[in-house]
């Protein structure tokens, strides 16, 4: 609907003459004998941006429903994602890396803020289930598994009446490489341990005082041995997550707990930083994502994502630049989400048999 409406747009406006001299707004109204109603905006100054307050009035029946199934999630009292209310018994999805601390509550599109708990999580694809206590009746999403075309619109929704963007999908669904990074040089010393030769500036382990000469022998509690099996350790993280770190430094052991940090971000320069803006933790490692052009903040992600027709194709899951965002397809959502749910439940009725 709204693609053929604006190339019907464009068709008005290319049958044009290249050499007529076009009328000002106000003549313009006189000789076409223009409704008032018209005549009192011809001489406005209109917006050009597609997600303009036109625009979004336009497309704001079209995310409504889901938008009454759209949450915002807050971690230790933070606004940090968005989430989609995927079960009537109080089930929300939303972005899994964003959670890096208690409490974590739900604010619902009634205004309600409620406890919630994580209930199940997928790291391969940054989600994670939360319940929501003593909530039932809420409305909720279905996914679509048919995927959009390149050139499609697609409609971020946001919690409530109005959606929060309108973009264009760019390119074919596709895979993002995992480049999460402690930002530490290793090699071997003498005796075989992981050796700290170096420290990545800004990195995770810049931050949390990793320093050159340090040996990291444990990952999250468990003894490494060597160069290789800490990077073979450490590949398994994703960016977002917390490593716990033992490491041997001279006489003394010590402790410390450093966030994976996203390639691309480490390498970002501070020019980089205000052209692109504040992007999510975590830009890559996913298996496959849509990606649009819709302006987001990184709190925006985990909401759904609708075609023009009203479908619900997929969830966003990261800003990854100043007009690209990546979106998890319908068609890979809803199989982790079925896993999800039955882990969740089978959990809930395991310790309500223990309880009775």
């Amino acid at each position: 609907m709204l693609r053929s409406l604006c190339l019907a747009c464009l068709g008005i406006v290319f049958a044009l003459p290249t050499s007529a001299v076009l009328p000002t707004p106000a003549v313009w109204a006189e000789d076409l004998g223009t409704p008032d109603w018209m005549k009192a905006h011809l001489g406005s100054r209109m917006s050009n941006r597609r997600d303009n307050g036109q625009m979004m009035r336009l497309i704001a029946p079209l995310a409504q429903q889901a938008g009454y199934a759209t949450v915002q999630v807050l971690s230790a009292g933070k606004p940090v994602a968005l989430g989609t209310i995927v079960s009537t018994d109080g089930y929300v999805l939303t972005k899994h890396s964003e959670l890096s601390a208690d409490p974590i509550r739900v604010r619902l599109p009634d205004g309600r803020l409620m406890q919630a708990r994580i209930a199940a999580v997928r790291r391969a694809v940054d989600l994670a289930l939360l319940q929501v206590d003593k909530v039932r009746g809420l409305p909720r999403v279905q996914f679509a598994t048919d995927e959009p075309q390149i050139g499609s619109f697609l409609i971020s929704a946001g919690r409530g009446d109005a959606p929060i963007g309108l973009g264009v999908m760019g390119s074919q669904p596709r895979s993002v490489g995992h480049v999460g990074r402690l930002g530490v040089a290793l090699r071997n010393d003498q005796q075989g341990l992981a050796l700290v030769d170096g420290v990545w500036p800004s990195s995770g382990a810049d931050e949390a005082g990793v320093l050159p000469g340090d040996r990291i022998v444990a990952i999250n509690g468990k003894d490494e041995a060597g160069q290789k099996q800490v990077i073979q350790a450490l590949r398994g993280m994703y960016p977002g997550e917390i490593v716990r770190l033992t490491l041997q430094r001279d006489d003394t052991t010590v402790e410390v707990e450093a966030q994976i940090r996203d390639f691309s971000l480490m390498q970002e320069s501070e020019n980089d930083a205000r052209v692109n803006g504040e992007r999510s933790q975590r830009l890559s490692g996913f298996e496959r994502v849509i990606q649009h052009d819709t302006v987001l903040e990184p709190d925006q992600c985990g909401g759904p994502v609708l075609d023009t027709q009203g479908n619900v194709v997929g969830i966003n899951i990261a800003r990854a630049g100043r007009v690209v965002s990546y979106a998890l397809p319908g068609s890979l959502v809803l199989p982790e989400l079925v896993e999800m749910l039955k882990e969740a439940r089978d959990t809930d009725d395991a310790a309500l048999t223990t309880a009775n």
